[in-house]
């Protein structure tokens, strides 16, 4: 579905003028078609027979598990994608477009099921109390000494957040895992193991990662992007510009508001949502990162109106450049006339010019 979704994008890139207006609605559409049915296809090749024995497994693992905060979210997501299969099964016979939205459904939440039915693993034993203590205190001095080096996270299906990290002491590094927020008091080391594959072998599996929206658009479904100038062509019109007006409108139109705004307001807007995801962390560097980041947005924010003011004192100037700043004419090297001879060629180097003294 990720190819199938870049060959879609690219051929409907042809349609769409430089500011991503479909030109050929017709077009469009028939380019969706064809990424319906082969998605179809695809579906029947791969899914259409393990998709009910996937949810089974899944719902297996989830009935096994002890309740928590999300364990009915899945299930409901679980109910949603066996909704959805049956849906397509019956739109495999009639190509129907509105099975679109459910074979999207499959692409993006299908690792739900397959992650929750890969919670059958029975993990390895972890540390007694006294080892943990032992390794914790280790961990703390590493950690002091900045030679405690984190490789990834995840969540286990019992809440806990699990890290592998590197401990570095002197000439050697071992493998931990931890759990808790590592830039938080109360975490813990709950292993040690040779290697990272060995420690996936043993640890708890993850269960799958959240999103920041529960109603957040699909990479497969997304809607169509609003119109926008890209910084490039309005850096070209600055350079490109004979009057003063004309730098002010390019300057506004990097600020401008609304669904077609700016390029500005669009990286105010990004930076409020990595702001957002840093909260949604809920870790202390988390926090720090999402606060570091909210400050960056307002100090863009007042950026973007200083830019807006600038811009609309330099459009109330009604000035155009001074007449002396004449463009350099191109290198152009003059052709020789037609009756010209040409000079002519230099003598061949032969064995005896090479070895004449």
């Amino acid at each position: 579905m990720a190819h199938l979704d870049r060959e879609t994008e690219t051929a409907l890139d042809a349609v769409r003028d430089r500011h991503g207006r479909t030109l050929r609605p017709q077009e469009a559409a028939a380019i969706r078609t064809r990424r319906t049915r082969s998605a179809l296809d695809g579906y029947r090749l791969d899914l259409a027979e393990s998709a009910v024995p996937l949810l089974k497994a899944a719902r297996s693992a989830l009935d096994a598990m002890q309740p928590t905060a999300h364990t009915q979210a899945w299930r409901d997501m679980l109910d949603s994608l066996a909704t959805s299969h049956l849906e397509i099964l019956r739109a495999a016979e009639h190509e129907t477009q509105t099975v679109w939205p459910h074979l999207a459904h499959w692409a993006e939440n299908g690792a739900i099921a397959a992650y929750l039915a890969d919670l059958h693993h029975q993990p390895g034993p972890e540390f007694t109390p006294e080892e943990a203590r032992e390794w914790k205190d280790r961990a703390q001095l590493a950690q002091s000494q900045g030679a405690l080096d984190l490789i990834e996270s995840w969540y286990a299906a019992d809440g806990r957040r699990i890290t592998l990290a590197y401990l570095v002491e002197e000439d050697t590094s071992e493998v931990v895992a931890l759990t808790g927020d590592p830039n938080a008091p109360g975490w813990s080391v709950i292993g040690r193991y040779d290697n990272e594959y060995v420690a996936g072998k043993a640890l708890p599996r993850p269960v799958p990662p959240g999103v920041l929206r529960a109603e957040g658009s699909s990479r497969f479904d997304r809607p169509d992007m609003a119109e926008e100038i890209p910084v490039q062509e309005l850096l070209r019109d600055v350079t490109e510009a004979h009057c003063a007006g004309d730098v002010s409108e390019a300057l506004l139109h990097a600020t401008d508001q609304g669904r077609d705004c700016g390029p500005m307001t669009r990286l105010h807007q990004l930076l409020n949502e990595a702001a957002m995801f840093s909260h949604a962390l809920e870790s202390v560097q988390g926090q720090r990162l999402g606060a570091r980041l909210d400050s960056l947005g307002r100090q863009l924010e007042f950026l973007a109106r200083e830019v807006q003011d600038a811009a609309h004192d330099l459009g109330a100037t009604v000035a155009v450049l001074p007449p002396h700043r004449i463009p350099k004419p191109p290198r152009i090297r003059p052709r020789p006339a037609l009756e010209t001879t040409p000079p002519p060629a230099p003598p061949k180097r032969t064995t005896a010019t090479a070895r004449r003294p």
